[in-house]
């Protein structure tokens, strides 16, 4: 995978809109299809809503976003109500997120969050535009990024260093039973998973994931039994294949290469 972008003779009337030139081709020739393996993922015509590209073979959509900075806790969206409705559809996109530097004139970083970890608690309801602006009280949206677990993030380059084909696959199959699931279960089984991460140990115990009870209230007040739904969800887990019960209330998490 080659990392420099093609077009450093061309250009534009603004450097955002080179960049985005610069990092469309760039994906259009080097990303392949995480879900088959496709070597190439195809563009979409220009100012299609939504999707930017999509694999030929498979038929999973992609968007793309790029930036010089890292991408931080948030991602801006679009409008909150569409952002809403595309979370209930088959062909939601998944999110390609794209960092670039100037000075190397190429790619530092791209991962790929898959389209299963979009459900509501990750999306952010942002304030109504002031009735003085052009778009006088439209409603837009942030993804949070920051409560998308380590394994919803899928890198094909980390810190300029690509990953290889078989690794990128292989993260990308271990969290597609989150596609069987309905909104609300993936929601519980995403925020559980939250929870392992923050543990930040390979094995843990029921307990440590008990201690995110309070947490977890706070984001289903309606749920009385909030420990039991997490033994539920760790049964999920354990199940399709993301967890290893050890035995005697520990857990370990399997390897995400």
């Amino acid at each position: 995978m080659k990392l420099g972008f093609e077009e450093s003779q061309t250009l534009y009337e603004s450097a955002s809109q080179s960049a985005r030139v610069w990092t469309e081709r760039w994906v259009k020739d080097w990303v392949f299809c995480p879900n088959c393996g496709n070597p190439r993922i195809t563009q979409y015509e220009t100012n299609r809503p939504v999707a930017d590209f999509f694999c030929a073979d498979c038929s999973e959509e992609y968007e793309l976003k790029s930036t010089k900075a890292k991408f931080g806790a948030r991602v801006l969206d679009g409008a909150f109500r569409a952002m809403c409705a595309r979370l209930v559809v088959d062909n939601n996109p998944n999110l390609l997120l794209l960092n670039y530097d100037l000075k190397s004139f190429g790619v530092t970083n791209l991962f790929v969050v898959p389209k299963q970890f979009f459900v509501r608690e990750v999306i952010e309801e942002r304030k109504p535009l002031a009735m003085t602006a052009r778009r006088a009280g439209w409603i837009g949206c942030n993804i949070l990024l920051n409560q998308i677990p380590k394994s919803g993030k899928v890198f094909f380059v980390r810190d300029r260093q690509p990953q290889s084909k078989e690794s990128v696959l292989a993260q990308w199959k271990r969290t597609l039973f989150l596609r069987d699931e309905g909104l609300e279960a993936r929601g519980w089984l995403i925020e559980v998973m939250n929870c392992v991460d923050s543990i930040g140990k390979q094995e843990f115990q029921l307990d440590d994931v008990y201690a995110f009870e309070s947490t977890l209230s706070q984001l289903y007040p309606n749920n009385r039994h909030v420990k039991q739904k997490i033994r539920q969800q760790l049964q999920v887990l354990r199940d399709r294949g993301y967890l290893d019960f050890v035995g005697r209330g520990y857990y370990r998490l399997r390897s995400q290469g």
